[in-house]
């Protein structure tokens, strides 16, 4: 007589397998298709993944002291045995339940762990020890015959299936243990999905609210921005940047980058942005606040090791002239009406921070004049190879890049955009290192 499956579960009647005659457990440990059952304790092994090479295991959890209980001799899909161990009650079933099982069917007659079953235990205790038992592992559960409430319930609990206790036969319990392993591996593969979409999108947040919102309230130069990480599916790499307008007028902006850019370097630069921030407003400025920088570099990176380049301006409040300090970093462009984009000066920098203790940053005064363009970048932009060779791009090779962009008539966000993508054009794929642009803009 088949046996019956509730509908909204049922097991697709193509699967394949014919019943091989009966078979009687022999004992509480015993195994329908040979190969001992080893006592090894794993109560929570992942069970071995199923393929054509794999024979399948069950482990039958039955009390039942007449012996009615038959298992018939099973074959899987591809006309394998199914093997088959019993255990009299739940200690025993820990002992069989090592890492090659892949189903288990438990009789929900078998009393609950350390007492007889009374009329006041829950139902399904025994069910929800074994869940917890064996949380990798298919369940099939076993009630007596008709009982299709109980066995519903089972499943709501957390079973995979159920089958009629005086019902079983060798066909359909082999779809049944098959249709069981296959819907775990799907429920745990939808599961695993769904967590790193929620991972993802957590650290999507979390990358996003740690990038910068310039606060230039009451300035009137134009800001614009382009990030772009070297890590895959990463908002945020080793790059950093940063602009603010303090109180006297005076607009600071600078841009960073530690080495490495993997999830610790992208910690330890949005520290540094954060700290550059606080200093600016507390009116550090030049060497005494990348002196202050390099110290919270020192605390917080992980080795002696990491270092940090640094490139900081601050802007007049009449925007003519600005204060240019560098630390390892390369010189900002500039681009003014009638006169080719060129490098600001870059002699007399200082190295980069967390390299020299004791190390100083010379400020330097910088003439913008009444109109320009300021575009401040990280080594991303100009490491990038050209072609297939061992060339790279290089700063001249960027200068005349920016100047062509120029000559179309781009600004603001639509340069940086065909610069940056252009940069990884000629490179001929995504860039591997991150990539981080500034651009501040004065027009009279």
């Amino acid at each position: 007589m088949p046996v019956p499956i509730p509908r909204q579960r049922a097991i697709p009647a193509a699967e394949s397998g014919q019943a091989q005659g009966a078979f009687s457990p022999g004992g509480p440990s015993g195994e329908a298709t040979g190969g001992p059952a080893w006592a090894v304790p794993a109560p929570h092994a992942a069970t071995t993944p199923v393929d054509s090479t794999t024979n399948l295991t069950l482990l039958v959890i039955e009390d039942d002291p007449a012996g009615s209980l038959s298992v018939p001799e099973m074959l899987d899909a591809a006309g394998k045995p199914i093997r088959i161990r019993t255990a009299r009650n739940l200690t025993e079933a820990e002992r069989l339940l090592t890492d090659d099982v892949h189903c288990i069917l438990l009789d929900l007659a078998l009393p609950a762990p350390g007492r007889a079953t009374t009329e006041s235990d829950d139902e399904l205790t025994t069910l929800k020890h074994v869940l917890r038992l064996a949380p990798r592992h298919a369940v099939l559960a076993l009630t007596a015959s008709g009982d299709a409430e109980r066995g519903a319930e089972a499943v709501r609990v957390g079973a995979q299936d159920y089958l009629f206790r005086d019902e079983l036969d060798g066909r359909l319990l082999s779809r049944a243990i098959r249709y069981a392993v296959e819907r775990k591996r799907s429920d745990k593969a939808e599961r695993r999905l769904t967590e790193s979409r929620l991972r993802a999108q957590e650290n999507a947040r979390l990358e996003r609210g740690l990038l910068p919102t310039p606060l230039l309230e009451g300035s009137s130069l134009r800001f614009a921005a382009r990030y772009r990480p070297g890590r895959s599916r990463a908002l945020l790499g080793g790059d950093f940047y940063d602009t603010v307008r303090t109180p006297d007028g005076t607009v600071h902006a600078m841009i960073g980058d530690v080495c490495g850019h993997g999830p610790d370097e992208a910690a330890l630069g949005v520290e540094l942005r954060i700290a550059w921030r606080a200093l600016t407003f507390a009116g550090l400025c030049g060497d005494e606040l990348l002196s202050t920088l390099q110290q919270v570099l020192e605390h917080e990176r992980e080795n002696d090791e990491i270092f940090a380049t640094l490139c900081t301006v601050d802007i007049a409040p009449d925007g003519r002239r600005a204060g240019l300090c560098l630390a390892g970093h390369p010189s900002p462009l500039i681009s003014r009406p009638g006169r080719p984009a060129e490098l600001l000066p870059y002699e007399n920098g200082g190295p980069a921070l967390g390299l020299l203790p004791g190390a100083r940053w010379p400020r330097r005064q910088v003439e913008l004049g009444g109109e320009w363009s300021l575009m401040l970048y990280t080594d991303g932009l100009i490491e990038g190879h050209i072609g297939e060779g061992k060339e790279r791009l290089g700063q001249d090779g960027m200068v005349d890049l920016v100047r062509r962009r120029l000559a179309q008539g781009l600004a603001g966000e639509e340069l940086l955009r065909a610069t940056v993508n252009e940069v990884r054009d000629l490179n001929g794929g995504e860039l591997t290192d991150d990539v981080a642009v500034l651009l501040l803009d004065r027009t009279p």
